[in-house]
């Protein structure tokens, strides 16, 4: 992978785009017709544009912060948009965790695809996502609340829990030791 997928904007369907805040540029937004904006983070003030909509999810890309309180907030809001023709645009600072989420809920919600499904679709269109492993928690126990039923579990690994369909990607992970003789603790990397 290499940076320029970062500053994409991702067509997630015909009226969800995902993208990193670096690829949030009035020119972009205008070429790809947005007219409402999703920012989640804490990080980086809305832009703003008078013809555009913006809103902010403030939290912080942690496993511990609490996304699932926006899921129905933020999902409910792309589909009115959508009703009214327009277009939405949700970011984060790298496109890959926080936004990421808030689309796969979405999917989930409105479009009625499973935990899998929606995040498949999400990843075949921006390969650069990577919710962490507490909003994958948090979207698992919203898959069950939606469908009484889940099609993605946590797993133990090396690094600690993770979805299910991490796993293949964590297994192609390397080791190696802490540069810090007092430190057990394994560093991981791709």
């Amino acid at each position: 992978m290499n940076l320029e997928m970062f500053n994409q904007i991702a067509s997630i369907t015909d009226h969800l785009y995902l993208s990193s805040a670096a690829a949030v540029k009035p020119d972009r937004i205008r070429t790809v017709g947005i007219t409402h904006i999703i920012n989640c983070t804490l990080e980086i003030p809305n832009l703003n544009l008078p013809t555009i909509e913006s809103i902010q999810i403030h939290v912080e890309d942690a496993p511990h912060a609490r996304l699932c309180v926006y899921f129905d907030r933020c999902a409910d809001k792309i589909h009115q948009v959508h009703k009214r023709g327009g277009r939405t645009l949700v970011h984060c600072v790298a496109g890959v965790s926080r936004s990421a989420s808030l689309c796969i809920a979405y999917l989930m919600k409105y479009h009625r695809l499973n935990l899998s499904e929606a995040y498949y679709h999400v990843k075949k269109r921006r390969p650069v996502i990577r919710p962490n492993a507490g909003f994958w928690k948090q979207l698992v126990d919203f898959e069950q609340k939606l469908f009484g039923r889940n099609s993605v579990k946590m797993i133990q690994s090396g690094i600690g829990l993770i979805p299910d369909v991490y796993k293949d990607e964590t297994r192609n992970m390397v080791w190696f030791p802490s540069s810090h003789s007092h430190s057990r603790r394994p560093r991981y990397t791709y």
